[in-house]
């Protein structure tokens, strides 16, 4: 055998991929089924008309070549249309947007395309772990960026000087939407410590209490300093198409786009006018999609009455675990699966991650296991 590189070796264990390898092998042991209400993979798929679309266009003939390695203008402009509309931001689709093939995959490029190998990359903590891959096929150093319960980054534990800063509102795993004013302190801290900043809008629509969805190129100063990621995973149910954006600082989205010329060669044209469908197409859906996450929030948050939970926004709840419960104990004892917050970082121990994509009887049903293993009835 032949060493592997040290970029595979430098990556930490991938936490789903462990985590769905416990699930399953608890999943195999006698007992009652047992409920996964740990993993973020989406139930509700995308609507009917986005579908269709995609099916159409792959019946053409003429579509089966590759695309161009940019993306097709016509999708760049509808993101940009939804970014006026919706964020009331107004962007230049043909400089100020990159098309991803997944989101994810923009988590990993704006690392290699920020950060020289040795530099110092901040990521929140708690934190999608996610985010530590991308530091590490970088080959840079992370440092943390400590965020309270209500999601306030306490910014004066961030380095002073950095080269790259994540920031994810509405949060994975925190589930809380942004903090007043910490996107003018996060250009702050860019422009005090030398830092590009990415803004991980994954779960920018989902937002509830009658909040609106907050980007972060809305504030001041941002598209000098950074990007934000834009999913059609969560907004549109298009989980699995693999397809997103990165949006911002023009001199960043060259960068990806140079970087991907290499890496890749364009994505399926039909899951682009897909994409173009749902972001130009009825609305609807986003709010019923929304509407669906809020209403089942507030039953888990309901039923857990006497536990802290936060969920203001995203498909989960984060929750502090009672004293002497443990995930593995409710994973073990109770037939239940929740993600243990230690795996999104240091300060995550101690809490757990509920995910509310599930359907609604499973989701009672495991909410009712969380309350016996929880010690409330």
């Amino acid at each position: 055998m032949r060493p592997e590189p040290y970029r595979l070796r430098r990556l930490p264990e991938q936490y789903f991929t462990a985590l769905l390898a416990r699930v399953a092998a608890a999943a195999a042991l006698d007992g009652e089924p047992l409920i996964d209400l740990g993993r973020g993979n989406p139930d509700v798929g995308p609507p009917a008309h986005v579908a269709a679309a995609l099916g159409e266009w792959a019946r053409r003939a003429d579509v089966h070549g590759y695309a161009p390695f940019a993306g097709l203008p016509q999708l760049k402009e509808a993101i940009a249309v939804r970014y006026r509309d919706v964020y009331g931001i107004t962007i230049d689709p043909a400089s100020e947007v990159a098309v991803l093939p997944g989101s994810k995959t923009g988590l990993m490029e704006f690392a290699q395309v920020c950060v020289e190998r040795g530099g110092t990359i901040v990521l929140p903590d708690p934190g999608y772990p996610d985010y530590q891959s991308a530091v590490a096929l970088a080959g840079a150093q992370v440092a943390t960026l400590p965020l309270a319960a209500d999601g306030t980054p306490a910014w004066d534990a961030a380095p002073r000087a950095a080269d790259a800063l994540y920031l994810n509102f509405p949060s994975n795993p925190v589930a809380v939407c942004a903090p007043d004013g910490v996107f003018a302190e996060a250009v702050d801290y860019a422009r005090r410590a030398g830092a590009w900043v990415l803004h991980d809008f994954a779960y920018g629509d989902l937002v509830f209490d009658g909040r609106r969805p907050a980007s972060f190129l809305a504030q001041e100063g941002a598209r000098e300093v950074g990007l934000e990621l834009f999913s059609m995973s969560k907004t549109y149910g298009m989980a699995g198409w693999r397809l997103g954006f990165a949006v911002g600082n023009r001199e960043l989205v060259a960068r990806i786009e140079t970087l991907q010329n290499h890496q890749f060669a364009g994505i399926f044209m039909p899951v682009q006018r897909a994409g173009v469908a749902a972001l130009t197409g009825p609305q609807e859906s986003v709010e019923a999609l929304r509407a669906t996450y809020e209403r089942r929030r507030d039953r888990a948050v309901a039923a857990l009455s006497g536990i802290e939970t936060h969920s203001e926004g995203t498909f989960f709840v984060w929750l502090r675990l009672p004293d002497g419960v443990t995930a593995e104990l409710l994973l073990e004892e109770h037939r239940v699966a929740v993600a243990p917050g230690e795996g999104f970082g240091s300060r995550g121990a101690g809490w757990a991650r509920l995910s509310l994509a599930t359907a609604d009887e499973r989701l009672d049903e495991g909410l009712e296991r969380l309350r016996r293993g929880f010690g409330l009835g």
